[in-house]
């Protein structure tokens, strides 16, 4: 239905557009948006093409392999099987009904895992957690090779829970051969997910991580809220699977990440999870209170160690939006993935693209680019309507409806579903989220954990942080009003001073 409603709007702007829709009289109108396009749409076309070929011909390659050393023998299939599995889940004020799913279904794993010891750590804060854990796992009698191990910690954040835990795995020595797996307290996995994500440890010696699709569902929202989440999966699995051809990722999401044992009880790992932290020039010293998924890639990037991504594993991740209206849920979303992503995209950006892998590097550098080019097409549309004529905005429309349906047509590629939401939802989160994006880049320090209401300030006096803010706002306004005199000059709404005007203000001023 709004796929219907949605070409019948763009059909009907299409035929009731007015003769100068077609001749905006401008080359430079065309220009600068189409010139942006052709950049902006061949970046995503690379991705497309590299996460097609990744998850059609080079991971298929990899899964027939271990299909076929299992095949060959049960004890090469048990061989492939990490020898002891820990599954840290880190919970706080999860739903009943959804801790009751993910426990259940971490249980019917660990039931089912014949490779040796399943231990489900749970990292919570409240003794209500801590009963109902306990119940449950009481109520499933698991078999003998299924241990549980809870951890209480203080309620001061992810990281300081996740370390917690991790630290509890080190306790138990891990034997040579384990594996960790990393999860929230919101993650339900998958039938067989051990078996299909741990052989590839065995089958790669140099793997230290991976993580897998997700996909998710929203029991409370909108379909608007619902959409967007979707959306988001979609490009977040596209995107994944490009940068799994690399086989460095830049982020190992928190919803579900598997790691050698030894890596992730390595103290130095540890201590990075737990106290993080950014030197900004401006900003100082900068505690991390968010984004331990992005702490962590970046100690593998560091360590030169190989990343996975398993795109065939679909974890199911039940969202709790912060909001119950897509504007404020998703701003408080947006604020925390941005913040995570810019304040760890510098420093991994300094490792250099030798030690990164020259892709990846540059998708790092696009990160930085790709926050001020969804603001370019709108400046210059606004500016020529006001300079020139209304119609380049009735053009910018038709331009923007048209390229986002396509792009969300293309997504079927990456996901056999499609809502007419998508192309309009789309185009809110490019620009919304570049705004944001550009908003968070002068604000590093403004730091929130939405669902534990956790915030970080620097400690400052009401004259200092005011003074702070300000200089913030400044810079921040400074970049946006740069950019649109820069889109100014393109489109030929500015130009700049001819020869003779600067030899007639130097005779003025002799």
């Amino acid at each position: 239905m709004f796929l219907a409603l949605y070409l019948l709007l763009l059909a009907a702007l299409a035929l009731l557009a007015p003769a100068p829709v077609w001749d905006p009289g401008a080359r430079s109108f065309v220009l600068i948006v189409g010139w942006i396009a052709v950049w902006r749409y061949g970046w995503g076309g690379v991705h497309l093409l590299r996460s097609l070929w990744y998850r059609a011909h080079v991971f298929p390659r990899w899964r027939r392999r271990i299909l076929d050393l299992a095949a060959a023998d049960p004890e090469v299939e048990r061989a492939l099987l990490a020898p002891e599995v820990y599954i840290v889940v880190t919970s706080y004020r999860i739903p009943v009904p959804t801790t009751e799913a993910v426990l259940a279904a971490a249980l019917v794993e660990a039931e089912r895992y014949r490779g040796g010891r399943v231990t489900i750590v749970t990292s919570i804060v409240e003794m209500a957690d801590q009963r109902l854990i306990k119940d449950l796992f009481r109520l499933a009698a698991p078999p003998e090779h299924v241990r549980l191990i809870l951890v209480r910690g203080r309620g001061t954040g992810k990281r300081d829970g996740l370390a917690t835990a991790l630290r509890a795995v080190a306790r138990q020595a891990p034997a040579p051969g384990a594996v960790v797996l990393v999860m929230d307290g919101d993650t339900v996995l998958p039938p067989d997910c051990l078996a299909r994500i741990l052989p590839f440890f065995r089958l790669m010696p140099d793997l230290a991580a991976l993580t897998t699709d997700e996909d998710c569902v929203v029991p409370h929202g909108g379909p608007l809220l619902r959409a967007w989440h979707q959306l988001r999966f979609t490009q977040r699995h596209l995107l994944m699977s490009s940068l799994g051809l690399s086989r460095r990722l830049i982020t190992l999401t928190g919803r579900m990440s598997a790691y050698r044992a030894e890596i992730a009880t390595d103290p130095a790992f540890v201590a990075l999870i737990q106290h993080d932290r950014l030197d900004h020039w401006r900003h100082g010293p900068i505690p991390l209170l968010t984004g331990e998924d992005k702490s962590a890639a970046y100690w593998l990037l560091r360590q030169g160690r190989a990343t996975l991504y398993v795109p065939d594993v679909t974890v199911l991740t039940i969202e709790q939006p912060p909001a119950p209206d897509l504007l404020r849920a998703s701003t408080a979303l947006m604020l925390r993935w941005f913040g995570n992503m810019l304040r760890a995209s510098g420093r991994c950006l300094a490792l250099g693209p030798a030690r990164v892998g020259w892709f990846v590097w540059w998708c790092l550098v696009d990160q930085r680019i790709s926050m001020w080019t969804p603001l370019i097409g709108p400046i210059t549309a606004i500016l020529l309507a006001f300079a020139a004529s209304p119609a380049f905005l009735y053009a910018y429309t038709l331009w923007v409806m048209l390229t986002r349906l396509v792009q969300s047509l293309l997504l079927l590629a990456v996901r056999p579903r499609f809502s007419g939401l998508y192309p309009p939802l789309l185009y809110f989160t490019q620009l919304y989220g570049a705004f944001l994006k550009s908003w968070v880049l002068f604000r590093l320090d403004r730091q929130r954990w939405t669902r534990q209401n956790i915030s970080w300030a620097p400690p400052l006096g009401p004259w200092r942080a005011g003074l702070r803010a300000l200089g913030s706002s400044y810079l921040h306004l400074l970049a946006l009003a740069a950019l649109t005199t820069g889109v100014a000059f393109a489109t030929g709404v500015l130009t700049p001073p001819s020869t003779s005007t600067f030899a007639a203000a130097a005779a003025a001023l002799r």
